[in-house]
């Protein structure tokens, strides 16, 4: 993508914001629409700015029976995420809250200060059963917000302390913060990092995921935890047909070259808002390659912008999505790359309560 001066970028660019609108989410009475009164071009809009609310859930495990998920719990720390990615599928849930999928989904954060203590409580009730925990699989547990908050720090304590199995996926280097703890866990093979890739072009990424860490601090993160032990895959993520779909062995290659030992890659998927919020950005961002494509995403979809339907929601339908499997396959082959995601983290080790001690020591 050809650079251009700020003042010209934008709105959207200027400010780092991956969505252009703040549609009105789709489960609320009334809906608001932008009307240019004229003066458009005369006052330059104040950047938004970002709001965070505390959640009060009472439980911090999610459960999921998916069939095309190979984990069966997961934490969510935040609710959105100000990486704001355009393509981020998590956006329509901020519909829930009665919030919008796109600035709204950026700007309007929520976290969970009590995370660590749900945490703690869920373990260590009887009818616990141990399995690997997924963090990061809608918003990212490292996402700029984590800087303040430091939630993550303290999970991972109670993971090491329980020796309990965890599954951590990211596209930021802050998780180098944490790399201690990270090194503890791989001791006993209780901990798997991925970190989320989907273009090595600085300028393209700078759109697409404003806010998250460039594609060259995610491989340098990489090939840092690479070094000190913990086994770290990359999630090619999502592959954006038409756009970045041409750089598919060139980001297995990188990965590969500092240190990625498995590999997974995902088809872009646009649920709800977000087809409508991509295209917005397409045509704003990238006028001259929009329409080519939205007509590439039609042809791994089955002629539509999405396909929920099991089975095909990762890898998409028909000869285009057909060979991108073959060239992710070909590719992990040639380097030694598991395309399996790996063996996960075993889950024996488990111990509930550590540090409770024996009523009649001997």
């Amino acid at each position: 993508m050809e650079r251009r001066p700020d003042h010209l970028r934008p709105d959207h660019l200027r400010h780092r914001r991956g969505a252009i609108s703040n549609p009105t989410g789709r489960y609320e009475p009334t809906r608001r629409e932008g009307v240019d009164d004229g003066w458009a071009d005369w006052e330059a809009p104040e950047p938004p700015r970002t709001e965070v609310s505390h959640d009060t859930t009472r439980e911090i495990i999610c459960r999921n029976s998916s069939p095309d998920i190979p984990f069966d719990r997961s934490i969510n720390l935040y609710r959105g995420c100000a990486h704001g990615c355009i393509y981020c599928y998590a956006r329509p849930t901020h519909a829930y809250l009665g919030l919008s999928p796109g600035l709204d989904f950026e700007t309007r954060l929520t976290v969970k200060p009590d995370a660590p203590a749900l945490l703690r409580r869920a373990l260590k009730r009887k009818s616990y059963v141990c399995r690997p925990l997924a963090i990061g699989t809608n918003t990212d547990p490292y996402q700029p917000l984590e800087r303040r908050y430091a939630l993550m720090r303290p999970i991972l304590e109670i993971l090491a302390e329980t020796r309990h199995p965890v599954i951590i996926t990211t596209k930021s280097a802050l998780i180098l913060r944490d790399r201690d703890l990270l090194v503890r866990l791989a001791a006993d093979d209780l901990v798997r990092v991925r970190l989320s890739l989907t273009t090595l072009e600085a300028s393209l990424a700078r759109s697409l995921e404003p806010r998250a860490t460039p594609p060259a601090g995610r491989l340098a993160a990489l090939a840092t935890l690479t070094r000190a032990g913990v086994p770290v895959g990359v999630n090619i993520a999502p592959v954006i047909p038409g756009l970045t779909d041409h750089e598919l062995e060139n980001l297995l290659t990188e990965a590969h070259r500092h240190g990625a030992v498995d590999a997974m890659y995902l088809l872009l998927r646009l649920p709800g808002e977000v087809a409508e919020l991509f295209a917005e950005w397409l045509r704003a961002t990238l006028p001259q390659r929009a329409e080519r494509v939205l007509s590439r995403q039609k042809a791994c979809r089955d002629g539509r912008l999405n396909d929920s339907r099991f089975g095909h929601r990762f890898t998409g339908h028909g000869p285009d999505a057909i060979l991108l499997a073959q060239r992710f396959r070909t590719t992990c082959q040639r380097l030694g790359l598991n395309p399996d995601r790996g063996h996960p983290p075993p889950t024996h080790l488990f111990t509930p309560n550590p540090t409770q001690g024996t009523l009649f020591p001997s």
